[in-house]
């Protein structure tokens, strides 16, 4: 999920650099819409692991 966060920056470095606005503004909003919904699951992720515990056998 992360490397699609850096696949859309370089988008939109490359459509920024090449006057693209709209196309560069637009995959800036999609990177940073990624980026929160992945650090999001990270952190729901951690939370029920820490939450589970370790189970003895």
């Amino acid at each position: 999920m992360l490397s699609w966060v850096v696949t859309f920056l370089i988008i939109a470095l490359i459509a920024g650099i090449l006057g693209f606005g709209g196309i560069a503004g637009a995959s800036i909003e999609i990177a940073k819409a990624i980026f929160f919904i992945a650090i999001i699951l990270f952190l729901v992720t951690a939370v029920v692991g820490l939450a589970r515990g370790r189970t003895r056998v």
